[in-house]
């Protein structure tokens, strides 16, 4: 079995992020693999352990910020690398990356494609959806569990509306994966020097066989137009005293202030 594993780097959402004119602030950034794509690694390499699986990643964009998100892939386990550096995907939507990926996939010969059901950043969750619907494959979304069966088939459990969804999937396919289907491990420090020494084979799209044109750049279909700072939240307010007096001042609050009374 062939894996690809979808890996992106994005914007570490434990900082603060700054908005100003409608972008954000670039100073100070520090970017991380994208938490449900460590889930995808995670669920990748735990095939790889026990069906002896092959196993290999990509990412799209530049920098070595996406050199140090492959090389987190490395460590955890993941074999190969692949990233696609191509200055024209700059500002690229979702459609055109599925294509980018597809293009991947049909050089690969991939029998299963494992991707975070989302980006921490957009939160769009849609590229890979949209890869199985470009390359007319199954597709199931916020998968918690993934069981081979056979050489033809994964069993695959997914949180759906009414519960557990339980399906059994013919390959070649795409799985989104959430975050409740394991707990990433922590790279050791012997699989961190040795992720230092693996080769991430490195191609724009000429050397992926494709073009700009090709994979939809030059028509996306969507674009963000700008961002915009959350609203803050008022201090609250603290009353002290008698319990009938409160109760009298928090409900004359709530009907002529808050007006949800």
């Amino acid at each position: 079995m062939k894996i690809l594993t979808t890996v992106k780097k994005v914007v570490d959402v434990e900082l603060t992020i700054n908005v100003e004119d409608g972008a954000i602030v670039e100073d100070g950034l520090q970017y991380v693999m994208n938490a449900w794509d460590e889930n995808a690694v995670e669920a990748s390499v735990q095939l790889k352990e026990k069906n002896k699986a092959e196993t290999t990643m990509v990412s799209i964009g530049s920098g070595e910020d996406v050199t140090k998100a492959l090389r987190r892939g490395f460590a955890m386990g993941i074999e190969n690398g692949i990233q696609i550096d191509d200055p024209a995907l700059a500002g690229a939507d979702s459609a055109v990356f599925s294509r980018v990926l597809q293009t991947v996939y049909e050089k690969g010969g991939y029998d299963l494609v494992i991707t975070g059901k989302q980006a921490q950043d957009t939160d769009n969750g849609q590229a890979g959806i949209m890869l199985a619907q470009n390359l007319g494959i199954p597709c199931v979304s916020n998968v918690i569990s993934i069981e081979v069966t056979d050489d033809q088939h994964v069993a695959v459990s997914r949180l759906g509306d009414a519960g557990t969804e339980i399906l059994d999937v013919e390959l070649p396919a795409v799985v989104t994966v959430s975050d409740s289907i394991n707990e990433p491990r922590l790279p050791q420090m012997r699989g961190l020097m040795m992720a230092k020494k693996k080769k991430i084979n490195v191609m724009d799209l000429a050397a992926l066989g494709t073009s700009f044109e090709a994979v939809g750049g030059t028509a996306p279909q969507s674009e963000i137009l700008e961002f915009m700072k959350s609203e803050t939240r008022t201090a609250g307010q603290k009353f002290e005293g008698d319990a009938a007096e409160i109760t009298a001042k928090v409900v004359d609050l709530l009907a002529n202030e808050a007006k949800v009374l």
